[in-house]
């Protein structure tokens, strides 16, 4: 059998696989740089290729591109220590076979190269590498294993136009995440058009997606084209599908089967050519059990899921993360950047940012500010993020909090001990309680009643004031207004 070449100008990287593969039975030949690769191309090829990205002497994107032009059909695995998604979708379009971001687990890398043995098949070159805004680039930059396998489907699903639905907790960047599938796709010299549903009054929404005809109904005094016209040829992203009232949701099943719709008060159908790319904090399988999202719809919407995780299972980014956000907080208001010491980095990374990267872009804003020095130490953070600290984490934090009226009555005597007497305590007795009973939809009804505690809460810290309360609960100004429509709660 051919050996695996690996290309890389790290000595210590070509031991470590040179060493596993002997042991997994496979033959090896390393490189320095890509030049050394080019020239022995001339006189041998091997089984497979395993080439770092950036070294001395070529890219290894380049290194990628000139042997599927000479070789199409040998896979190529890249690897790199910047992972981030530009690098990672270039890689698939040039037509390597899978990535892998260092540092990397050794047996998975011998699996994956394994694999290639079995696997590999000829891919085509890409027409070009697009590249996303600077701002875009660094929310879409990840060295977590879990944003590593969004980039890699990012890189699979950017030249299909099968439906996406991505899911993720607010603040997780969805739809940044629709602009690089944009971005990096055959629509890309296409439009991108966004639209939330849950930002839009419901009796607005279907002009809003369709368009609507000259005096179709009282205001309409011109012919409007729609969402899904301005979309046509390329891509539109419903965020919040979740919200969509249900007699949208047949309209726009209907749009997704047949191509064509009727704009509001019309009787011609308009054809489009539109990718459509949803997303929703909400669990659908839920919502369609309660019969407020059609089954149908979900089945035609996911096709292909994206789970964005939220920022507490990607905490290796904060670092870069809030430098970025920092930089960019100073470039608006046209200040020096502020840097953080090595404490305030540590006290960001325990912290449980329930409202993911936005609410850590948010932290930045605060601190480019309000911090008095251009040294940021861990008594200049946010007061939540201080209280935390003080309190011993975020669980005691969330521990002190005042309990849902259904777990205030199933809390256990006061002589039952510190622990028992738990927030934490309390609810896993009111959750046993309710599934002893056969109550249905216990998830919806705890959430709801946590969500309204929150809320209540926050309005009565901020004395009413809508946009303060969502500041300080880490979500958006549509979605405190979506929740509080929602749970019926009314602030002054």
């Amino acid at each position: 059998m051919k050996p695996v070449w690996i290309v890389d100008d790290d000595q210590s990287i070509r031991w470590v696989l040179e060493k596993a593969l002997a042991r997994a039975g496979m033959s090896t030949r390393s490189f320095y740089q890509a030049a050394d690769v080019i020239e022995a191309l001339g006189r041998d090829t091997p089984a497979v290729l395993v080439s770092d990205i950036r070294m001395p002497g070529g890219n290894g994107l380049d290194l990628l591109r000139q042997i599927k032009e000479r070789h199409p059909s040998l896979p190529v695995i890249v690897m790199t220590a910047y992972a981030d998604l530009d690098s990672t979708v270039a890689a698939f379009q040039g037509g390597a076979f899978d990535y892998l971001a260092k540092p990397f687990d050794v047996n998975e890398a011998v699996e994956l190269i394994q694999r290639a043995l079995k696997e590999a098949a000829p891919q085509e070159d890409p027409d070009a590498e697009i590249s996303l805004p600077d701002g875009e680039r660094m929310m879409t930059q990840s060295s977590s294993p879990a944003m590593q396998e969004v980039f890699r489907a990012i890189g699979r699903l950017a030249q299909s136009k099968v439906s996406v639905l991505i899911t993720g907790d607010s603040g997780t960047g969805k739809e940044l995440v629709a602009r690089a599938l944009h971005s990096h796709g055959s629509r890309a010299g296409g439009p991108f058009v966004a639209l939330n549903a849950a930002a839009i009054p419901r009796d607005l929404l279907e002009a809003e997606l369709f368009g609507h005809e000259r005096g179709a109904f009282t205001g309409a005094n011109t012919l409007r084209r729609g969402r899904f016209e301005e979309a046509n040829g390329g891509t539109l992203f419903l965020d919040e599908i979740g919200d969509m009232p249900i007699e949208l949701q047949t309209r726009l099943l209907r749009v997704l089967a047949e191509g064509s719709f009727y704009r509001v008060g019309g009787s011609q159908p308009v054809r489009v050519d539109v990718r459509i790319v949803a997303a929703t904090h909400q669990p659908l399988e839920q919502r369609v059990e309660q019969g407020l999202f059609r089954e149908d719809l979900f089945h035609r919407l996911n096709v292909i899921r994206l789970r964005l995780p939220p920022l507490r299972e990607r905490t290796e980014d904060i670092p870069a993360l809030a430098n970025h956000f920092l930089a960019s907080s100073a470039r608006a208001l046209g200040v020096p950047v502020k840097r953080l010491t090595p404490a305030a980095i540590a006290v960001l990374t325990r912290f449980d940012f329930p409202g993911n990267v936005r609410q850590l872009e948010n932290f930045c804003h605060w601190l480019t500010v309000m911090a008095p020095g251009q040294t940021i130490d861990r008594n200049d953070l946010p007061p939540e993020i201080r209280m935390m600290e003080r309190g011993g984490g975020v669980t005691d934090a969330v521990a002190r909090a005042p309990a849902p009226a259904s777990a205030a009555r199933a809390a256990p005597p006061a002589d039952a001990g510190a622990e028992a007497q738990s927030w934490e305590h309390a609810l896993m007795q009111d959750a046993r309680r309710r599934l002893d009973r056969g109550e249905p939809a216990i998830m919806t009804t705890l959430t709801r009643q946590f969500e309204k505690i929150l809320l209540q809460s926050a309005l009565d810290a901020s004395r009413g004031r809508r946009v303060e309360a969502a500041s300080r609960l880490g979500i958006g100004r549509n979605t405190i207004t979506r929740k509080l429509r929602e749970l019926g709660i009314e602030d002054e």
